[in-house]
């Protein structure tokens, strides 16, 4: 095991590209309207365990329960697909009167350590050191408590037109992640 900053910081940008808690802000910002509050604590902290954990055992978890990548995967993008749904057409599909929160889901999984994620934890492992996957896994959840924390902050700035707009907007984009998502890997369910 070598630490290596050139590939920590690959790792971790590759993350924060598969993650895009930045491109999550309107989500994260109706999942608090939603539910009255998000804690940012336990949602980083469940995201990171999740994505810890399943960087050593996904695949062999996976396989044990007779479900191969490319089915989580594809069973991912239709969670997305479904979240974009609501974000671009104002409606609310997704229904969970018990729950007082949305911290563990949609937020820590499948939004932060969703489908997308692990499976580009399961490249990245046969690419990388372990040691560095999980410092930018570490880096990565530091970034999203932070935009967690900050959301209502950042509610404030943008006003409720500007949210809209970036809501609409992110909701097509979380549309095509999700179509792509879905695309890369339906083929692989037929194999």
């Amino acid at each position: 095991m070598e630490l290596n900053f050139r590939e920590i910081a690959t790792v971790g940008m590759v993350l924060f590209a598969v993650i895009d808690i930045v491109g999550s802000i309107p989500i994260i910002v109706d999942l608090r309207t939603k539910h009255g509050h998000i804690e940012s604590e336990k949602a980083s902290l469940v995201a990171g365990l999740i994505m810890i954990v399943f960087l050593f055992a996904g695949e062999e978890l996976l396989n044990l329960i007779g479900i191969d990548v490319n089915s989580f995967a594809v069973a991912g993008s239709f969670v997305l697909f479904f979240l974009a749904l609501e974000m671009i057409l104002g409606i609310r599909i997704y229904r969970d009167e018990e729950a007082s929160s949305a911290s563990i889901v949609p937020l820590a999984f499948p939004l932060i350590a969703g489908a997308g994620t692990m499976t580009t934890l399961l490249s990245l492992r046969a690419e990388f050191q372990t040691i560095n996957i999980i410092i930018a896994i570490i880096l990565n959840i530091i970034l999203v408590y932070g935009v967690l924390k900050s959301s209502s902050k950042i509610e404030r700035m943008l006003g409720k037109n500007g949210l809209s707009v970036i809501r609409k907007t992110f909701g097509v984009v979380l549309l095509a992640i999700a179509v792509k998502l879905f695309a890369a890997n339906v083929k692989g369910l037929f194999i």
